[in-house]
């Protein structure tokens, strides 16, 4: 026979005659029992057991030993007294408790799905930042190691030759270019003056009766050159916008691939010298991490190297064909306007210009009529 327990730790909950639980009881049975199981308590730790008083059969659970949060003084045993119908109800009530690790009972569900991290934006420009740090630094070291003749250096022979043929043609043909802007502004004062000495001439003609013939003829004839020398000044200015649309478009545009092409080899030099030293040195469980995210820097360089010397081809292919085409129509343009000018034939220059569909722009078209200044 079990001791009694005191009735501060214990429930008596009462039955019927043929050993069950009442209805109404037994509700408040189950309310009182949770209340009574402290938080992180599972089955496991429940003992049950079952003793008869005087021939009726009672169950009692024993609680095991746990701290009390609100207390320092150890904690007494509770002994709870149900029937054995109510005993097995709780049982079955505890099948769906669960005790995680964080001591909180939650009922079985579903997969728990924990929402991402958000991102921090100051962390992210710190790593661009870190990455541009690392990346400016090995490139500078690489210059200047080529610089002093101490780092090797990635060579494409048929390329770079390409490329410095067209910086040395771009330097020739820019002084082409100047030398043709000073023949047109040299022209342009010498058209002005030939008008403004045809004008004079013509205005002594009418002036003066005894040499009116010398001084019409004179006006005539400058008049004309003057017309002559705004025919050639027109072909000649066509001949400068071709040309500085080469020189400044198209050509630069190629020398500017050509920069990318060599930060990307600059690039690719770098970070292909760091894994050469790396593969030199031992390899360990430390070094071996290294190699690898290095050797996949160095195929990452590698391809943008490749794809901006791809790209540098094809641009100087192009660039040669257009300046082929460009330079042969200007060029015959320019010799025969020149050609016609000084010959005195007005017809040929004339048709030049038709030829090469150039339109000459009369005094004064271009400026507002009296009623737009208004």
């Amino acid at each position: 026979m079990a001791q009694e327990s005191p009735k501060n730790s214990a429930a008596e909950i009462p039955v019927t005659s043929n050993g069950q639980l009442e209805e109404s009881h037994e509700h408040s049975f189950n309310r009182d029992l949770k209340c009574s199981l402290p938080v992180g308590l599972g089955l496991s730790e429940t003992k049950i057991t079952s003793h008869g008083f005087d021939g009726a059969k009672e169950g009692v659970v024993e609680a095991g030993q746990f701290p009390n949060k609100g207390s320092s003084a150890s904690p007494k045993s509770s002994v709870i007294s149900p029937s054995s119908a109510a005993a097995s109800r709780l049982a079955g009530q505890g099948c769906d408790l669960i005790i995680p690790t964080g001591g909180r009972a939650q009922q079985k569900s579903g997969p728990v799905v924990l929402a991402d991290e958000v991102k921090n934006p100051a962390m992210e420009k710190l790593e661009l930042v870190r990455k541009w740090s690392l990346n400016t630094y090995k490139c500078t070291r690489q210059i200047i190691s080529e610089k002093l003749g101490r780092g090797s250096r990635t060579v494409d022979l048929e390329l770079e030759a390409q490329i410095d043929i067209l910086r040395d043609n771009k330097k020739k043909y820019e002084n082409i270019l100047r030398l043709a802007q000073t023949l047109s502004t040299q022209l342009f004062q010498m058209v002005h003056t030939q008008r403004q000495l045809g004008d004079a001439f013509a205005d002594l003609s009418l002036k003066s009766l005894e040499l009116h013939e010398e001084f019409g003829y004179n006006a005539d004839t400058q008049k004309l050159l003057a017309k002559n020398g705004e025919t050639l000044l027109g072909a000649i200015n066509f001949f400068i916008a071709s040309v500085n649309t080469l020189v400044n478009k198209t050509i630069e545009d190629t020398l500017l691939t050509v920069k990318q092409y060599e930060s990307a080899r600059i690039e690719y030099d770098a970070y292909r010298t760091d894994l050469e030293e790396l593969n030199l040195g031992p390899r360990d469980a430390n070094t071996l991490p290294k190699i690898e995210q290095s050797q996949q820097l160095f195929q990452v360089h590698k391809e943008k190297y490749d794809k901006m010397r791809n790209d540098v081809s094809i641009k100087l292919k192009f660039l040669e064909e257009n300046k082929v085409k460009v330079l042969h129509n200007q060029l015959v343009l320019f010799h025969n306007a020149i050609a016609a000018y000084f010959a005195g034939n007005q017809k040929q220059l004339e048709q030049t210009l038709k030829q090469f569909h150039i339109k000459l722009k009369t005094p004064g078209a271009d400026a507002p009529s009296w009623l737009e200044e208004q």
